[in-house]
């Protein structure tokens, strides 16, 4: 399948002598006003940047946006080119969802901490998974050892999901679940759960991340090589576009590939890239793109410079309608429609004067909000040191309710909208974003270009350069590298996981394995080989060795053992 690459396009042309005289003003400005003033009164610093080092003009002006055109640029919300918004009335009709991301030891005190969260107000649940269900292990695998409910939550089996979300009207609440190469092992176990508690597919509503490609580039927790990989998510958007309708079927993320040290623009075209690669895939898969497009959706990260975060939002959604509706052909308006989740930066936070967080996670969440997002995470302030606290996860939570009721930022849809300063940053940030999609496809596409190292090169690069800055005192960081506390103590409490969380995670794993029927697992299994083997979608059988209480690693075996793993190639 052949496609033409869309491309931005300005129309209208300067307004020349309106422009022509705001010109030479400001060259008479330049000369008299602000010299006068430079003599006694020199700026702070040679060069102003953003976060990710963009140079900053002093002033911004209509010249700056020569060629805008309103209607063709930004229209209005809810209609193409989506700039401004995707629904017609945002946060005057409906808030974003305050989804908090947790997870920690066994299912029970996961457990407990959503109903702690929703108590206090949150909107919906963000489920963490600890290392060896990300890789795909079980808890008593070796690997796990000494991992166990340290960064998320132990999820071995069934068993482990109906603990997990017991008490949780699943029908009520919609639950993003942060998995990549098991995906589709833990949205069926969320499912089959979803029954169990009499709650149908068709009722059940929430994302599972699925975005492995990020993986490959950014985040490193891959276990199947790409084709197979790939192969697992389109059968995913087949299966849920027809039983679980309601399902986002990838979250696309870009979080990740920030926080492993992108700039902001990497951030864009990087993560576009990839959601473009998943529509081809879908597509050669013999599916309708307006079936499954709908129900793609995106996740970014929010991070320092809130002018370059809210022009970023903005260029995706202009560039995601334009491509899905000039390259491929989605009818749907739906199709063309960037939702998307945003996190607060975690790489930014600091474990000097954790306090000082609350402000910088204040000052990212706005951001998010003025970018349009449609759920938003806030990270605690303790996030540097240990899993959060109850006080810490309750301040961030609080963070986003002042931020709605309080502030304002809610009451209009895009207040930065027609910022000389914010446009000119969207277009540039839109223009710098095509010139990746140029690099990559003269490659071949993102898998050639993984296989190749360059998205990892890039990014290493870009954290290299960061990271300099910080070192040489170019950047000032807060508590870091200026206003340093000596001697400093953390005086906050730290959460810790007791050691005995393995032990009974490991207790209940093998009491799992020794009381179901292991025939009706081994024979779910052979049939997830065969479907794996051959051309049938994988997911009904998943589905079936779920309900046999088969284990996340028993199932991922299968699949390490007909597709292999992954070995990264190495960048220097």
């Amino acid at each position: 399948m052949v496609v033409e690459k869309a491309k931005p396009k300005r129309k209208a042309k300067p307004r020349r002598s309106g422009l022509d005289a705001l010109r030479a003003a400001k060259v008479v400005w330049e000369a008299t006003t602000l010299a006068e003033h430079l003599k006694d009164s020199p700026e702070l610093r040679k060069e102003f940047v953003t976060t990710s080092s963009r140079p900053v003009k002093r002033i911004y002006t209509p010249l700056d946006v020569p060629h805008s055109d309103y209607l063709h640029d930004l229209g209005f919300p809810s209609e193409y080119p989506f700039t401004r918004a995707v629904q017609p009335t945002m946060y005057r009709g409906r808030l974003w969802t305050m989804r908090q991301f947790a997870g920690m030891g066994t299912a029970e005190e996961s457990n407990a901490r959503y109903k702690f969260l929703l108590a206090n107000g949150q909107t919906g649940l963000s489920v963490a998974f600890h290392l060896p269900t990300i890789f795909g292990h079980d808890s008593d695998h070796p690997m796990a050892m000494g991992e166990v409910g340290k960064l998320g939550v132990a999820v071995d089996s069934l068993k482990d999901m109906e603990i997990l979300f017991s008490g949780i009207s699943v029908d009520k609440v919609t639950t993003s679940m942060t998995i990549n190469a098991p995906a589709s092992v833990l949205l069926a176990m969320y499912m089959v759960n979803a029954q169990k508690q009499g709650v149908s597919s068709e009722q059940i509503g929430g994302t599972i991340q699925n975005d492995i490609l990020k993986e490959y580039m950014a985040q490193k927790s891959w276990i199947f090589p790409p084709a197979p990989s790939l192969r697992l998510i389109t059968d995913i958007m087949g299966y849920a576009a027809e039983k679980i309708p309601r399902w986002n079927t990838i979250s696309i993320s870009g979080y990740h590939i920030r926080e492993a040290g992108s700039t902001a623009v990497q951030e864009l075209a990087f993560t576009l890239l990839n959601g473009l690669t998943y529509v081809k895939a879908g597509m050669d898969a013999g599916l309708d793109v307006d079936i499954f497009a709908p129900r793609l959706s995106f996740f970014f990260n929010a991070h320092n410079d809130i002018f370059e975060e809210v022009a970023k939002y903005r260029a995706a959604r202009r560039i995601w309608a334009r491509e899905m509706k000039e390259r491929f052909k989605a009818r749907d308006p739906r199709s063309l429609w960037l939702r998307f989740h945003t996190q607060t930066a975690g790489c930014s936070l600091t474990a000097q004067q954790p306090m000082v967080n609350i402000v910088r996670t204040a000052y990212q969440a706005l951001a998010a909000v003025l970018g349009g997002t449609q759920s938003l995470h806030t990270n605690s302030m303790d996030e540097a040191l240990c899993l959060p606290t109850e006080e810490a996860v309750r301040v961030a939570l609080r963070t986003q309710q002042v931020l709605a009721y309080e502030s304002g930022a809610a009451s209009t849809i895009d207040p930065l909208g027609g910022s000389y300063y914010v446009e000119a940053l969207t277009n540039e940030m839109e223009e710098e974003a095509y010139k990746y999609f140029d690099a990559v496809d003269s490659m071949g596409g993102v898998i050639r270009a993984i296989e190749r190292g360059f998205f990892q090169k890039e990014i290493a690069e870009a954290s290299y350069r960061y990271q300099r800055e910080i070192e040489t005192k170019s950047r000032t960081i807060v508590g870091v590298n200026d206003y340093v506390l000596e001697g400093e103590k953390v005086s906050i409490p730290v959460l810790k996981i007791d050691p005995e969380v393995e032990k009974r995670q490991v207790e209940r794993t093998s009491k799992i394995r020794n009381e179901r029927d292991n025939r009706k697992v081994q024979e779910a299994l052979e049939g997830l080989r065969r479907a794996s083997d051959g051309t049938e979608n994988v997911m009904p059988h998943v589905v079936n060795a779920v309900k046999a209480y088969a284990t996340i690693g028993e199932i991922c075996d299968v699949w390490r053992d007909i597709f292999g793993e992954w070995d990264e190639p190495k960048v220097f």
